[in-house]
């Protein structure tokens, strides 16, 4: 299985983008967890978000919300190469 990127931006399949901040491990399980930030605003401000790292790179079924193709939930983006850890 691949490995979430530190530091990167990835795509959402529903478009929206998400910097990734760090991998963070489970207390009581030890399994990766990916902690990351939405790049748009949100009326809940800056929040932060935790997924388990194999959701986070799992493939997703045929979705009519899919609107960018893409084969798994988040994708390195290639659009956004900027260091937000700066």
């Amino acid at each position: 299985m691949e490995e979430v990127q530190i530091g990167r931006v990835y795509r959402h399949f529903k478009g929206n983008y998400y910097f990734v901040e760090n991998i963070a491990y489970d207390s009581e399980t030890k399994e990766r967890m990916v902690v990351y930030k939405p790049l748009y605003p949100r009326e809940d401000g800056r929040a932060i978000w935790v997924r388990p790292e194999k959701m986070f790179l799992e493939a997703i079924p045929d979705r009519p919300d899919n609107i960018t193709g893409q084969k798994f939930r988040f994708v390195i983006s290639k659009d956004m190469e900027k260091n937000y850890l700066s």
